[in-house]
């Protein structure tokens, strides 16, 4: 069951492991850590994995943020295929430079997430009816 971080985040946060491919070059980088955050809007990498991917990156396409502290910065994207909980999410993410990327509503409300605090731990919830 993947677990929560309480080296990066204090109180401890829960974070996944994810895939990111390069849908133009075919490269592939596993195991980028991403937080997973309800609270935030959008999904963004980190630049690390990035530069790993050697993706193409748009200087010309960049995007505003706002934090939830209402300090506003720049941000550039990326097209890629991210996989988290066995399905993959294709489209533009935003960079983020940070050792930690976060998992957005963008992708998380695709999937059912049971966090459980108490234990330190997060799992994918089925969401097949009962039988």
């Amino acid at each position: 069951m993947p677990t929560y971080d309480a080296d990066l985040f204090n109180p401890p946060a829960p974070v996944a492991r994810v895939t990111l491919r390069d849908p133009g070059n075919g490269n592939t980088t596993t195991n980028v850590l991403m937080l997973i955050d309800s609270g935030a809007d959008i999904t963004l990498v980190p630049q690390a994995s990035i530069d790993e991917l050697k993706c193409g990156i748009d200087p010309q396409q960049s995007y505003e943020l706002r934090g939830f502290d209402g300090q506003r910065s720049v941000a550039q994207s990326v097209q890629l295929d991210l996989v988290f909980v066995r399905r993959t999410f294709r489209g533009r993410f935003l960079i983020v430079n940070s050792d930690a990327g976060i998992l957005g509503r963008d992708v998380l409300n695709h999937v059912a997430v049971l966090l459980d605090g108490p234990q330190l731990s997060w799992r994918e919830q089925s969401t097949t009816p009962p039988q």
